[in-house]
């Protein structure tokens, strides 16, 4: 007789995100980086709890999206600074991601950032089976790949059209469309978490800035408090007309 065999190992020969390394061991390159996946992620979830109502999505910050296995695993994986990928659980049996893992998901995500502290050769590199660009174009096959020059505070955008990226050029508003999100990507100069700089965010598509939720609560403070004005002012006119009237009587 033969022993049976486990139909799980069988199926499974690959690891999955439980099994692979979380990070390379580097450090953050900027301390831009985390609060400028804070702001992007941030100000764009209402357009995607829209978008997928069903709560089936998932946003990587420095997640390793694994495309092939090799030793050690970590060299089969590209880490964007901050990418979305849609229907998908946010959780894995119910963990938390550790890491993308496209032999188990198959769903390649929609857009993929970078955010540039060197010279942007990394970022731009197109040698085959090593360069980030063309891992991303030929083998992810991200449909949108951004490039921001944190230094030159600039950004490119490129789509896969035809199995080659393209430059997006920018709309009326100096943005660049991620039609699928029905958003534009763009730069915008002003102050988050106590820094003025020009910082990488989202615009709808009539040219609107997409704010954090602290930004639409105070957005509605200073509404509030507009408000509260006006009903003075009104109240006070009312009362000023009011005493006019009764001195005219006497």
């Amino acid at each position: 007789m033969t022993s049976a065999t486990n139909p799980t190992t069988e199926l499974t020969p690959f690891p999955d995100h439980t099994q692979l390394p979380e990070s390379d061991g580097k450090f953050v390159k900027n301390w831009q980086e985390h609060p400028q996946s804070i702001l992007l992620t941030d100000s764009i979830q209402p357009i995607l709890k829209q978008l997928h109502t069903d709560g089936q999505y998932c946003i990587g910050q420095d997640l390793g999206i694994y495309w092939r296995l090799t030793d050690p695993p970590e060299k089969g994986a590209e880490a964007p600074d901050w990418f979305y990928v849609g229907n998908v659980p946010p959780l894995l049996d119910g963990q938390t991601r550790r890491s993308y893992v496209l032999w188990r998901e198959f769903i390649a995500p929609l857009i993929a950032l970078e955010f540039v502290s060197g010279d942007g050769s990394e970022e731009r590199d197109k040698t085959p089976w090593k360069g980030k660009f063309w891992i991303y174009e030929q083998v992810i096959r991200l449909p949108f790949y951004g490039i921001y020059e944190v230094n030159k505070a600039s950004v490119e955008v490129y789509e896969l059209i035809g199995g080659q990226y393209q430059l997006l050029a920018a709309t009326e508003h100096g943005n660049y469309p991620i039609l699928p999100l029905g958003v534009e990507l763009g730069i915008w100069q002003g102050e988050y978490q106590n820094a003025e700089l020009p910082w990488l965010r989202w615009w709808d598509s009539q040219g609107n800035l997409l704010l954090t939720g602290e930004e639409r609560a105070e957005q509605e403070h200073q509404r509030n408090d507009r408000l509260i004005a006006q009903l003075r002012s009104a109240t006070l006119g009312g009362y000023a007309i009011a005493r006019r009237r009764t001195r005219s009587l006497i």
